[in-house]
Formats: C-alpha cells, structure tokens, sequence
C-alpha cells in the first residue's frame, strides 16, 4: 500500500525470505543496480537459513545476513558499464561490532567502495525502536582511501526525535548540498580505511571499527574554575538542606 501511495503502480513483491537463496547462486543475472534497504536487525534466523552462507560469515545477527546478501546482488563494475550502489541502514552496534561482523566489513571494504557513511539522530525510528542508526552508502567499485562521516544533527533545541515530533524530509538539505561539495566542517569528517581495518603483526584482522565520533563537534561542555564549582556545590547544599529544614518542619 505504501509503494501504491507513493506512484509505484505495479510493484513486483516477493514476499518470500530474501535470505532464503544461498549466495553462491547468486548469478550476474540476478544483479541490480541499486538497493536501498532498512533491513530488519536484531533477529535470529534458523540454521537453515544460516547455512546459505560462507561457513566464516555465519552469524543470527540479520542486519549482517542481510549486508552479505545486498553485496553479492549489486551489479559488477565492468568497462562500460558502472558498478550496483546501495543504501543500507543499520544500527549503530554494527559499526563497531567484531568477530563475524569486522569480517563482513572488512569484505565490504576490501572488495567494494564503502565511501559515506551518515549517522542519524537520535529517535529517527521512534516508536519502533531507540537504537541509534546508520545509513552506509557504497558501490560496487575500488575501495575508497577515506570514508566520509556525516552527522546530521537534530533541531536547534531538541535532543531527539520521536513519533509525534518525527524527522521532515527538508531536514536532508544540507547533506544533499554537501553531498555534491564535500568539505570538512562541524558534522561531517573523513576517516582513512587503513586507520579502521587494524590487523596484527601476522595480518590477521583485529577490528573494523565504523563507529567513529565527531571530531569536530562543538563541546556542550563549559570549563568551569574549581573553585567556582566548589561554591556552587556549596550554595546548592544549602539550598537543599533549607528545603529539607522546611519539609521536617511541616511534618512535625
């Protein structure tokens, strides 16, 4: 109903398991262009669904099954013609995650372009769930020297969002206009992928850490003299023993 609201007449619906075809019969025939995707993340899938994919990649976490899936679908880049791009959101545990997770992003990294990576405020997907999320853009092409990080920070005067005061789509301005003009500036930064896929002395992969703050955020911190914090504390003790002193009073 919702892609009939929104003009897509005819659209085609599989309402099978996406993850129900293993991946190494994920032929070039079957390939796309580009998927944009909100995967369901969180869940746990049968060992029979597991076994679909690489005995090394095999995790229940279903935002990972599903990265794996929407990678093998994109359309290889060839000679003349530009490789599948995708979309994907996922909730911010998976940007740091290791073991079986710093393996998918160390093969997305490795063998595709992992270039822009937006991190949503927080209650974007209120009511349905308060886990801060990410949204990662890549392509199928070379890897990208540098991942660009873009925070896109809520409403002067809120905190977060919710389901009565949800995010607008003119609130994607900015990104779209930097998007095309990329600079340095208070939300958005760039990290070099060497600096985030770390290994050992051995070459064994240690972390594929995503999670990566904003570096140019303005501190909500103020400096105060200790000694000025000190007589506010102390001011404030007795304000509250004042008030104590008056509610003991009424009770006897």
């Amino acid at each position: 109903m919702n892609l009939l609201l929104h003009g897509l007449n005819y659209p085609n619906i599989d309402n099978g398991n996406s993850l129900r075809t293993p991946l190494r019969d994920i032929g070039d025939d079957q390939r796309v262009n580009i998927i944009l995707s909100n995967p369901p993340f969180g869940g746990e899938e049968e060992k029979g669904i597991l076994s679909n994919f690489d005995s090394d990649k095999r995790t229940a976490e279903t935002a990972m099954l599903f990265m794996q899936l929407i990678m093998r679908k994109l359309k290889r880049k060839t000679l003349t013609s530009s490789g599948g791009r995708a979309a994907v959101v996922i909730p911010n545990g998976t940007l740091f995650a290791d073991g079986i997770a710093a393996r998918i992003k160390e093969q997305m990294m490795k063998d595709f372009c992992l270039h822009t990576i937006v991190r949503l405020p927080d209650g974007v997907f209120a009511p349905y769930t308060d886990i801060p999320c990410n949204i990662l853009f890549f392509d199928h092409d070379k890897p990208a020297k540098n991942v660009w990080f873009y925070e896109l920070p809520p409403p002067a005067g809120r905190k977060k969002y919710s389901k009565t005061a949800s995010i607008q789509y003119e609130e994607f301005e900015e990104v779209k206009a930097w998007w095309k003009n990329r600079t340095e500036n208070e939300n958005a930064w760039q990290v070099a992928t060497k600096d985030i896929l770390r290994y050992d002395a051995e070459g064994k992969l240690l972390s594929a850490n995503l999670d990566r703050k904003n570096p140019n955020r303005k501190s909500e911190n103020v400096y105060i003299e200790p000694s000025v914090a000190i007589t506010n504390i102390v001011e404030k003790e007795h304000q509250i023993m004042a008030l104590m002193n008056e509610i003991q009073a009424l009770i006897v």
